[in-house]
């Protein structure tokens, strides 16, 4: 199995929704469907990155107005057709052969199939597909056609379809996705463009399409918004004709544009060749897999981990940081959620601030930009602070519906989850994440972090008859409870989660009033958030925290019947009863806590707020919500696989196991089709990080405290903190960082970091090379990781002292060589060792040394005085070989234009080796000759350094060879 490649054979319509949301391209700024370009049961989607527009429907009598992530003109269209047949459809085609293939180390997808029309002519088409990476405007779609048993000409029709709409999820489609008018579409010089307008947020979208290919277009289709060309492929049996779709896509909501159409013209006409389009688009990926790679043993299960940073990267790539976009719960690969912001950066942001911190703060500012609506929501409910949206979309206003379908029914019902004010949890727990991954507290984080900090409090309310602070009206991350059974208002009091985290939030805002310049609390208001730190209302039954007031008087459900049913709420609603009456979870909510929380940090906010922790109170509760929990949420078996790894590592390898596959397999039967889930893709990345690995980043520093499950073997991976490259990897039996074992490192440069000021890379591969050895027989050597040492020879990293002291003596050289210190100075400048000797070299002893080959220096009477050049020579014959160029300094000065009158050089090489004070040099004296083009075929390659045309030879033949070594006893 290639652990770089997910593959399909065959077509099977019945998955080729899931199959286009896995085979999603994307840069970050816009993401394409893996539909086929030429199929008729498929769902194209094209959706740029915070490109939104509401509509107003009527459902079950009610005006609802939804927003929503915008499907876009489908770029892909392009079908074929032989003489006599109709268009090309894979759902009606006699398929021969038929594969799919998703790249993700280049990010291009390929399709190859074999058709035969009915006069059985054979057709074997290939199809390249990438979304630019580099260029984060363009798209293409190469196709290859060869015609196996026949020749003549073949009509192939490539189209831009402006008559898409927002129809991808089954259970919207009572709702209104009309959300595109306005559509124009013509061409200019060969080009094709087409233009749509969004009906309420006027977002102006832009398609310009150039076709490449041996024939030129023969007939320009346009139809209301949709525009194409037709071409015509002269075939010859067994002789492949290419035709390359080039695209590129512009909206208004674009900087440093005219306007759209005439930039994505632009654009799209000055793009290059497919080729030369996915070079440079391979190599954006090769540097984004540099810094999100993550290594094991066993390929099946990395196979499906890179596929799950291929498509983080795809919706949040290095492109994200310079967007106003926050973390879409679905990606850009798909419709479900209407492509809302919710919490799913709570599992995202760990994972992005240890590689691309630039990424995670550009989706914090998409939370800060919306900091006056939250503040104005807030203080139209009667609270302080800023309280953020459950559903956030373009504004930052609450998008949640009130009301939703159920499928299961057919019923629209109420929808309370809006309650879910927990939603401000996660983001102040990403701001402070943050700062720990980084040091780094902006002060807009911080005043992000503090107006959330005042909500919670203001939302806290003190009941004089317990003396307990009490939190009322909410809905935890649980989902299935929001009301109370026969209530008429939704909301719940006291969710532990909520209570707890408001407690650790006010902690926070304490230590963060400590980082900035200037308090920006009152006395007071200080004085009251450690009151709340104190006496938090926090409720318990059967010896575990009970998910809220009341909890406890809940009935227990009867799971036999519904065993597997994991959505409850659906069912149940449709049997006639109520999620509400039963003490059962869609997913973690109490648990969550032990998801967020060490066990210290949780214990210690229990005993800060006076609840003496009795033993074995968190296994208590994981065994009792877990079996009250139908798992309807992707992100339900991350938590689960997370709290149960240090307990039950069997069950947390199967709850692993699940959220790793759940989106490959659908395990939400269908869920996956209309979007990946991006929040469980990010979590189970998380989990291999900080939970398997035990990486825990505190102020004081990065901690390990590693427990791998026995299927990964090693597990390696590079992070980021605190302006550190760091490397780590860990077995059954140790953790290593930067090749060293070690469970902790703090960063404090200039102490325990080295930084490579040479190619520390090619110096180690260098110096292992030189001595034979293998990168397993140095890492013995060194007392570090093979894997480290490997990581170290491939890409640029920032090593400790400790690891460079250890792989200097491994390979017999010194420190400040492997760091390329050396390499702008004059070698030398150390005091010589004891009792140095020189002594002299004799002929056959010089010609050996320098036999290898490599630098040398020329000397001679050029026309401005003496000159010393430096040249790469080869021995040829016992002679020195070396290039120049023609026309330069030795062409001119080395000629005397008499025939027979030799011009006589010194030649000099030497080696240095200041670590043992130690070096020899040899000089060679002798008549330099032009080689002339006759002999150059016997002549030995040289390669100059220098690059450049360097056509001349010049051969100097040894009259006198001398040496000298210095050495020590």
């Amino acid at each position: 199995m290639n652990p770089w490649v997910l593959s399909y054979e065959g077509f099977d319509p019945a998955s080729e929704r899931l199959r286009e949301a896995l085979c999603t391209l994307g840069n970050g700024r816009f993401a394409t469907r893996g539909a086929t370009p030429d199929g008729e049961l498929r769902t194209p989607g094209t959706y740029v990155a915070g490109c939104y527009d509401r509509l107003d429907s009527t459902v079950a009598g009610q005006r609802v107005t939804n927003e929503d992530l915008v499907n876009l003109p489908d770029w892909l269209p392009l079908t074929f057709a032989t003489q006599g047949s109709d268009w090309f459809r894979p759902e009606r085609a006699d398929l021969l052969d038929y594969r799919q293939k998703l790249d993700m180390r280049h990010g291009i997808l390929y399709r190859a199939l074999r058709w035969r029309d009915g006069s059985g002519r054979v057709t074997a088409i290939r199809q390249r597909r990438l979304v630019s990476m580099a260029d984060p405007r363009l798209a293409a779609l190469e196709t290859t056609f060869t015609a196996e048993n026949w020749s003549g000409p073949l009509r192939v029709r490539a189209t831009l379809d402006g008559r898409v709409t927002n129809s991808g999820v089954a259970r919207y489609r009572e709702l209104r996705g009309d959300h595109l008018t306005g559509h124009d579409t013509g061409d200019q010089n060969g080009l094709t463009w087409l233009t749509a307008v969004t009906r309420s947020s006027q977002i102006t979208v832009a398609l310009a399409s150039r076709t490449d290919a041996a024939f030129p277009a023969r007939e320009m289709i346009r139809e209301g918004g949709r525009i194409g060309t037709d071409h015509v492929l002269d075939l010859a049996q067994g002789e492949p004709a290419t035709l390359t779709k080039t695209v590129a896509l512009v909206t208004s909501r674009d900087s440093a544009i005219r306007d759209a159409r005439s930039t994505a013209i632009r654009a799209v006409r000055m793009a290059r060749p497919f080729d030369a389009l996915a070079a440079p688009h391979a190599a954006a990926w090769e540097r984004l897999w540099q810094r999100a790679r993550v290594e094991m043993d066993a390929p099946d299960l990395a196979q499906i981990v890179h596929l799950h940073v291929f498509h983080l990267l795809q919706t949040l790539s290095p492109h994200t940081a310079d967007l106003d976009v926050g973390v879409p719960a679905r990606g850009l690969h798909g419709e479900a959620y209407r492509g809302h912001v919710f919490w799913d950066e709570l599992f995202v942001l760990p994972w992005l601030n240890l590689r691309f911190p630039e990424t995670s703060l550009a989706l914090l500012r998409y939370r800060y930009r919306r900091l006056p609506e939250a503040r104005a929501a807030a203080r139209d409910a009667g609270y302080d602070g800023a309280m953020f949206p459950w559903q956030s979309g373009s504004d930052g206003r609450e998008e949640t519906p009130m009301s939703h379908l159920n499928p299961a029914s057919g019923r629209w019902l109420p929808d309370g989850s809006h309650l879910q004010r927990h939603v401000g949890l996660a983001i102040a727990y990403n701001v402070w994440q943050y700062y720990l991954a980084t040091g780094s507290m902006p002060l807009w984080c911080a005043e992000l972090l503090m107006e959330i900090a005042r909500f919670f409090a203001s939302l806290t309310v003190l009941d004089p008859a317990s003396g307990r602070y009490e939190i009322r009206g909410v809905m935890g991350p649980d989902e299935y409870h929001e009301r109370y059974p026969g209530a008429s208002s939704p909301g719940l009091a006291n969710n532990a989660y909520t209570n707890v985290m408001t407690v650790w939030l006010l902690l926070r805002a304490r230590d963060t009033l400590d980082l900035l310049p200037e308090p920006t609390a009152s006395a007071r208001e200080r004085a009251r958030w450690d009151d709340i730190t104190r006496r938090m209302r926090v409720d318990f039954h059967d010896g575990v925290i009970s998910q809220f007031t009341g909890y406890a008087d809940l009935l227990e459900l009867d799971w036999a019947r519904y065993r597997g049913v994991r959505r409850l709420d659906r069912a149940l609603e449709a049997d006639g009863d109520d999620v509400n009456r039963y003490r059962a979870a869609k997913q973690a909510d109490t648990l969550m806590l032990c998801y967020l929380l060490t066990s210290d940090e949780l214990v210690g906010i229990l005993n800060r707020l006076g609840y003496p922790v009795e033993p074995g109170l968190i296994p208590r509760m994981v065994g009792y919500y877990l079996d009250r929990t139908s798992h309807g949420s992707t992100l339900s078996a991350v938590v689960h696989a997370w709290v149960l790894s240090r307990s039950d590592r069997a069950r947390s390898w199967q709850y692993f196991a699940e959220a790793l596959f759940g989106d490959i397999k659908d395990v939400q039967h269908g869920t996956t089709a209309e979007g990946i889930h991006l929040g469980a893709m990010a979590g189970t990345l998380d989990l291999l990080e900080r939970c398997y690995l035990g990486l825990e980043i505190h102020r004081d520093g990065l901690h390990l405290n590693p427990l791998l499950p026995d299927r990964l073997g090693v597990l390696s991976m590079p992070i980021r903190f605190r302006g550190s490259e760091l490397f780590i990897d860990a077995d059954h039996r140790q953790a290593r960082i930067n090749g060293v074992a070690g469970p902790t490192f703090t960063s404090e440069q200039g102490d325990t970091i080295m930084a490579a000021t040479g190619d520390l890379g090619r110096r180690i591969a260098h110096h292992r090379e030189r001595l034979g050895l293998t990168v397993e027989q140095v890492a013995e050597r060194a007392d570090i990781s093979p894997g480290y040492l490997q990581y170290l020879e491939e890409q640029p990293g920032t090593p400790t002292a400790e690891a460079i002291y250890r792989l200097a003596g491994a390979l017999e050289t010194t420190t400040e060589d492997l760091l390329g210190g050396g390499v702008d100075r004059p070698p030398g400048r150390g005091r010589a060792k004891a009792a140095p000797t020189l002594e002299s070299l004799d002929r056959d002893e010089c010609l050996k040394l320098i036999e290898p080959g490599g630098i040398g220096r020329v000397a001679f009477n050029g026309s401005h005085g003496p000159t010393v050049l430096p040249v790469n020579y080869k021995l040829h014959h016992g002679s020195i070989v070396f290039r120049t160029a023609s026309g330069g300094p030795m062409d001119q000065d080395l000629r005397t234009g008499l025939e027979g009158v030799e011009i006589k050089v010194g030649f000099e090489v030497d080696r240095i080796d200041e670590a043992q004070r130690e070096g020899w040099s040899v000089l060679i004296q002798g008549p330099a000759h032009h080689i002339s083009p006759d002999e150059l075929p016997e002549i030995a390659d040289v390669t100059p350094w220098a690059g450049g045309e360097r056509h001349l030879y010049v051969r100097i033949v040894p009259h006198q060879i001398t040496g000298r070594r210095i050495h020590h006893l």
